[in-house]
């Protein structure tokens, strides 16, 4: 009888025992189970925090890869390329939990379609940009063509005024000087001894020239004789920086046809040799003659 209770007694703690092994077991099962389940979800979020930091690098890099092309837009990109960099400093530091990473996710996405809008904005400036640079090339092109075209013109005209100019000019031509004693009767006869000489008789033709101005010449003419002195009224007339001693004046009028003309230069006392005539128009030596006496 005591047997039988013993062995009762003893099933009964077996199988409580057995009882609280299988619990146990369960317990432990759960735990595991659990820690598992915990492992996946943290692994999963830190993924997921991964994912999010390198989707803001690559926005952060593409405001970069704007702004360095230097459009008018850049202080606006500028603007949210510092709030994509402050939303990844707020990432580094946030716990990670998914309800902080939904809120993460959300702002990822509003700056990523403003990213989009922002770059359509960018290339539509870059076209217009190309587009104007073309238009200023082409128009920049014209421009110098017009003006080395207008550096053409220039130069042919001052070409044609110099030509002009040169053309104007009014040629004095058929300088003859002859010498003639004077007699009493007022009759002229030609000598070339020195000391029959009383006067000079000096001409040259002025040609016709269409298009030189018409009006009043004065021509100075200047008679240098053998001795090197200048014979005449020996007045002295400056053109700018240049000085003409001459014997005496003429004034022609000249309507643009063919003019001859003769001037008469009294004197005493002709010294034998070679005589040089010059005539002038203002500074400018236009004919020059040269005669002897004996």
């Amino acid at each position: 009888m005591e047997n039988q209770n013993g062995n009762s007694k003893l099933k009964a703690i077996i199988a409580i025992l057995a009882i609280l092994l299988v619990g146990s077991l369960i317990y432990i099962f759960k735990l595991t189970s659990d820690a598992k389940t915990l492992e996946t979800v943290v692994s999963t979020t830190k993924s997921e925090k991964d994912d999010v930091m390198k989707d803001l690098e690559e926005l952060k890099a593409t405001y970069d890869a704007a702004i360095a092309e230097n459009t008018s837009m850049s202080d606006e990109l500028i603007a949210e390329r510092d709030k994509v960099t402050k939303l990844m400093a707020e990432l580094k530091t946030a716990k990670g939990d998914a309800a902080s990473l939904r809120k993460y996710k959300d702002q990822y996405k509003q700056m990523e379609q403003k990213m989009r809008n922002l770059m359509q904005e960018v290339e539509v400036l870059k076209k217009e940009n190309q587009t104007l640079t073309t238009n200023l090339d082409s128009t920049k092109v014209v421009l110098e063509d017009s003006k080395k075209y207008n550096q053409v013109l220039v130069g042919q005209n001052e070409e044609l005024a110099k030509t002009v100019e040169k053309g104007s000019k009014l040629s004095v031509t058929n300088l003859k000087t002859a010498a003639y004693k004077q007699r009493s009767s007022g009759k002229q006869i030609e000598t070339d001894k020195a000391s029959r000489t009383d006067l000079l008789q000096i001409s040259f033709t002025i040609a016709e020239n269409a298009i030189a101005k018409s009006g009043d010449k004065v021509y100075y003419v200047q008679v240098i004789d053998a001795k090197n002195n200048v014979l005449g009224d020996k007045a002295t007339i400056s053109f700018g920086e240049t000085s003409l001693t001459y014997s005496f004046t003429t004034t022609v009028k000249y309507e643009n046809k063919t003019v001859n003309v003769k001037e008469q230069l009294p004197g005493k006392d002709f010294a034998k040799g070679t005589y040089f005539v010059n005539v002038f128009d203002k500074g400018e030596l236009v004919s020059k003659s040269s005669f002897t006496l004996k």
